[in-house]
């Protein structure tokens, strides 16, 4: 029970304190001019201002509450290092013990593990949800067990009371540590950049000066060197093909050291080609001539080199040669000195007229079978005496002319082997109502090898694609490709085929035919198999970061493509193999952000706690004593530590009764001024 005395006001408060001032001036006045009942004026004034603020005495029932102390436990992967999880296990029973013995004082344990998505230790994240589940005005005190590797500093809560830090591990911890820098996402083929990465010891380390450094890219042959400790390294680093790259580096364990997991790092660098260099040749001027140069000049990474032949040279019509173009066709500079700069070349409806000699043909070839790639957009032409057929290309074209020309309606149909192939794969999928466009002529060829993806008119072989030695060549049987791109009855997918194609002949590692690749969305892994191969290709062994293996079955979930999700147990690199192919794959760091940072510190959370008049305690040292100290004392002492009670209530009840009724005071107020006049009444008679 508690008593305070509370006021009312019948008026407002300007109105009393003008009365107040008016009151002080007149017994002022009286004081003056010398009235003895002066003192009873000043009571009599002072009984109105009274009644009119209402004084009343309040008395209050209450109910005292409990105090609270928050107990936020980090269970992050760190805090599994050395001896941290038994310490911390330690220290919960500990406090929990304390509490128990301090009075009227609650305890609340709140665990926080690893953050999603490698989010690290988000212990202050957690306090700040315990503080808004509890009364703050009941809230005594906050103590964290932590190895103070905490990576959501920047939430620190607002505290009403001491935060105290107990810290895990030891000052005897160490660690050896391999971080990579300056990773960029993108790099060309073929050139050489610089990766920066530190291999260094924390903590009390044994002081080496030297390490062995192990480097791989993907499946490669591992290469280990011999490096510095404990200083920065310049790695240069080449990328050997297009697409993803995983370059992993990695330290042997050593004895002693808190932990491998950081032992290793794993970055993934997409390769990509500088300039795609494309040389095409237009034998001559027809309806789809444009199409090629079109859709290659519309990508910006490709470097296009066009010529079209307009005269053929048995035409004479008395034009001097040196009016017949705006430059000389360069055959010597393009067939012989910079051919093998060129990713691909394309022949579009060309014809052996003698402008390129049979020696210049045979050096194609001869770049083809090094690694390049020829495509041939076939017409009419192709049947002819003078086609490329004629000539040295014969030895690496798939198809061979019969010399007829189908010009009939046809709508272009893809084989089985299409239908699985990544360059046709789903493309009836985007095919308007009532099916592609027609085409209206295709040049007659027998298959010789390769793969046929599409047919034209009676399954004649209408899109060939060939691998020769290490180069690729195709064969397009019809130069009306573009009327799908004019929409002439409903169209086709003109440009995703071309595209394609050209990508495929460039050696797009997302084209290849026989892949096994997986996306990685958080810590899931979609892993796909592409496959032109009619049997199921069987299933993929998954080899985790910890060595743990896993056999995971991929049903087929298109021609051609199997693929299922792999949900990753923990963060790391994996190895997936399925027959020859072979593909490492990196779910978030091959090092998590918990294994960042490993030894012990108290040094990011120590200016927090100071702020609250708590500190940072090392379990190490012993577990400290709990105590009550009073609100704006230090907390944190040797050997205990503070909480402040904060002597919080309830109240139950709340009586309040006027100190007089309103008639009573005004009785005395009146009896005060008629006792003052009756004074000075008598005193000026006397003086009389």
């Amino acid at each position: 029970m508690t008593a305070s005395v509370v006021f009312a006001p019948l008026v407002g408060w300007l109105v009393i304190y003008a009365l107040t001032a008016v009151a002080v001036a007149l017994v002022a006045l009286a004081l003056w001019r010398g009235l003895s009942g002066w003192w009873l004026r000043a009571l009599g004034f002072a009984a109105l201002l009274l009644a009119l603020a209402n004084p009343a005495l309040q008395e209050e029932e209450r109910a005292n509450l409990s105090d609270i102390v928050i107990l936020v436990v980090d269970d992050s992967a760190s805090q599994g290092l050395g001896d941290r999880r038994a310490e911390t296990e330690a220290a919960i029973a500990s406090v929990q013990a304390e509490v128990a013995g301090l009075p009227n004082t609650e305890l609340r344990i709140h665990r926080v593990g690893d953050g999603e998505e490698d989010a690290g230790s988000l212990v202050l994240t957690a306090l700040s949800e315990a503080l808004a589940e509890e009364p703050r005005a009941r809230v005594a005190g906050a103590i964290l067990v932590t190895d103070g590797r905490v990576h959501d500093l920047g939430l620190a809560p607002n505290l009403p009371a001491p935060l105290q830090v107990l810290l895990t591990g030891s000052d005897s911890d160490w660690d050896r540590r391999l971080v990579v820098k300056n990773a960029p996402a993108f790099a060309i083929i073929g050139e050489e950049f610089m990766l920066d990465l530190r291999i260094e010891d924390i903590g009390a380390a044994p002081g080496a000066a030297e390490v062995d450094l192990t480097i791989s890219i993907d499946t490669e042959e591992p290469a280990t060197y011999t490096v510095p400790l404990n200083e920065d390294l310049e790695l240069p680093v080449t990328l050997p093909h297009g697409g993803a790259n995983v370059l992993q580096f990695s330290v042997a364990p050593v004895d002693g050291e808190l932990t491998d997991r950081n032992n290793a790092a794993a970055v993934q660098i997409n390769g990509v080609r500088d300039r795609l260099r494309v040389l095409l040749v237009s034998g001559e001027p027809h309806a789809g001539e444009r199409v090629w140069r079109n859709l290659l000049k519309s990508d910006a990474a490709v470097d296009l080199v066009h010529f079209t032949i307009l005269r053929p040279p048995e035409k004479q019509d008395g034009v001097p040669v040196d009016e017949l173009s705006l430059i000389a066709f360069p055959t010597r500079e393009l067939f012989i000195e910079k051919i093998e700069e060129f990713d691909l070349i394309i022949f579009d409806r060309y014809r052996m007229r003698g402008i390129l000699p049979m020696s210049y043909i045979e050096n194609v070839v001869n770049y083809v079978r090094n690694g390049g790639t020829v495509l041939v957009a076939a017409g009419p032409e192709y049947g002819a005496v003078d086609s490329l057929y004629r000539s040295p290309l014969a030895e690496i074209l798939p198809v061979a002319p019969t010399a007829q020309v189908v010009e009939e309606g046809f709508r272009p149909a893809l084989t089985d082997l299409g239908r699985r192939h990544p360059v046709t794969e789903g493309l009836e999928e985007a095919a308007p109502e009532g099916g592609w466009g027609r085409w209206f002529r295709a040049i007659e060829v027998e298959l010789l090898d390769g793969q046929v993806l599409m047919t034209g008119p009676r399954d004649l072989p209408l899109l060939v694609l060939n691998r020769v030695d290490q180069g690729r060549v195709a064969v397009l049987a019809s130069d009306h490709a573009w009327l799908w791109g004019r929409g002439y009855e409903g169209g086709g997918p003109q440009l995703e085929l071309l595209r394609r194609l050209a990508h495929w002949m460039l050696k797009e590692p997302e084209l290849e035919e026989e892949t096994l690749t997986a996306e990685v969305r958080g810590e899931a892994m979609t892993v796909i198999r592409r496959s032109l191969a009619e049997e199921a290709p069987g299933p993929v062994t998954i080899t985790g970061p910890d060595g743990a293996v896993v056999v995971l079955e991929l049903p087929q979930t298109a021609p051609g493509r199997y693929e299922a999700v792999f949900q990753a147990p923990v963060l790391g690199l994996y190895r997936l193999e399925q027959g020859d192919l072979t593909r490492v794959i990196a779910v978030g760091p091959a090092a998590p952000r918990e294994f960042v940072e490993t030894i012990a510190s108290g040094d990011d959370l120590a200016p927090l706690a100071a702020a609250t008049l708590g500190g940072v305690t090392r379990l190490e040292d012993g577990f400290p004593d709990i105590r009550a100290v009073a609100e704006g004392r230090p907390a944190i002492g040797r050997g205990w530590i503070g909480v402040t009670p904060r002597e919080a209530y309830l109240t139950t009840d709340v009586n309040v009764a006027p100190f007089l009724p309103a008639w009573a005071w005004l009785l005395l107020a009146a009896g005060l001024a008629v006792a003052a006049w009756l004074i000075e009444g008598r005193r000026g008679a006397k003086a009389a």
